[in-house]
C-alpha cells in the first residue's frame, strides 16, 4: 500500500510478536466504525511483517464496569473481561483506539483503561508488574479538535501501570471543525491524509521495534522495581492500605 513501506530487506524479524487493538467504538459489529479504517491501516502493516494481530470491538463483549479483575465478584451477573485479559497477557503490543466525543475519548475507551488498570497489581514472571515488557499505543478518530489530549490521556495511563511507550506512539485523523464527514466518508479525505498515513506507519514500526527489542532484552530489567524487593528491603506493606493500586 502506498505510503506504508515494508522492512528493506522483506524480512523484518517480527514473526514471533503479538498485537492486541482495542477498537473502542460505540457501535456495535458489523456497524461501520470509522476507527476501524485507522486501525486496519497499522494492523494490515503489521501483518505484513508477521505479527500475529488480534482485534478486539469491547461495545460486542458484555464487560462490566469496575477496577477489580473480576466485577462477578463485586455484583455484576456477567464480565468478559478475564476472559479477555488473557488475550492481553499474551500480547506484546497493546494499541488502544477509539473516537472522540465531546473533545475527550468514548465511554468505552475509558472502560478500557479502567479494566487495563484493575489487573495492574497482578505480576509477570519477573515479579514485576504484569505489563513491563509490553509496549501501547494509541489511535484517535474525529472530526473535531482533540486527537492529541485523548492520545495524551491513553498514553499517559498505559505508561502508569507499566507499558513502554516508543517514540511517536499515536496517530489521528479529525476532519473540519463541526458536524462532517468521518473518517471512512467518501470524500472525507481521512485514507488520503499524508499526515496521518505518515503518523500511524510511524507508530505501527515503532511499535514493532520497541517490542521486538524487549524481547530481544527479556523485558525491562528486574531491578529496582520489584513488589517483593521492595517488601524485602524492609518497606512495611500495612502502611500501605491499598497496595494494589499504583
Amino acid at each position: 500500500m502506498s505510503g506504508y513501506p515494508e522492512a528493506p530487506d522483506g524480512d523484518s524479524g517480527f514473526s514471533g510478536l503479538k498485537a492486541v487493538f482495542f477498537n473502542c467504538t460505540l457501535k456495535r459489529s458489523p456497524e461501520l466504525c470509522h476507527t476501524s479504517g485507522l486501525v486496519e491501516l497499522s494492523a494490515g502493516l503489521m501483518r505484513r511483517q508477521g505479527v500475529q494481530v488480534e482485534i478486539i470491538r469491547p461495545i460486542d463483549h458484555p464487560i462490566a464496569t469496575g477496577v477489580y479483575p473480576d466485577m462477578t465478584e463485586h455484583g455484576w451477573e456477567r464480565d468478559a473481561w478475564p476472559e479477555l485479559f488473557e488475550r492481553v497477557k499474551a500480547a506484546d503490543i497493546i494499541v488502544v483506539a477509539g473516537p472522540i466525543w465531546l473533545g475527550d475519548n468514548s465511554s468505552v475507551t475509558k472502560q478500557v483503561i479502567e479494566r487495563l488498570y484493575a489487573m495492574s497489581g497482578l505480576t509477570n514472571d519477573a515479579g514485576q508488574y504484569i505489563y513491563y515488557g509490553k509496549v501501547g499505543g494509541a489511535l484517535v478518530t474525529g472530526n473535531e479538535d482533540g486527537v492529541k489530549h485523548c492520545a495524551m490521556n491513553i498514553l499517559y495511563s498505559l505508561q502508569h501501570i507499566g507499558v513502554t511507550i516508543p517514540p511517536a506512539a499515536d496517530a489521528g485523523w479529525i476532519g473540519p471543525i463541526g458536524p462532517g464527514p468521518s473518517y471512512l466518508d467518501e470524500g472525507s479525505g481521512g485514507p488520503e491524509s499524508d499526515f496521518t498515513n505518515r503518523n500511524t506507519t510511524f507508530m505501527a514500526w515503532n511499535l514493532m521495534h520497541m517490542a521486538m527489542m524487549l524481547r530481544r532484552a527479556g523485558g525491562i530489567p528486574a531491578w529496582g522495581n520489584v513488589p517483593e524487593q521492595w517488601r524485602a528491603a524492609g518497606r512495611d506493606p500495612d502502611l500501605d492500605p491499598n497496595p494494589d493500586y499504583r
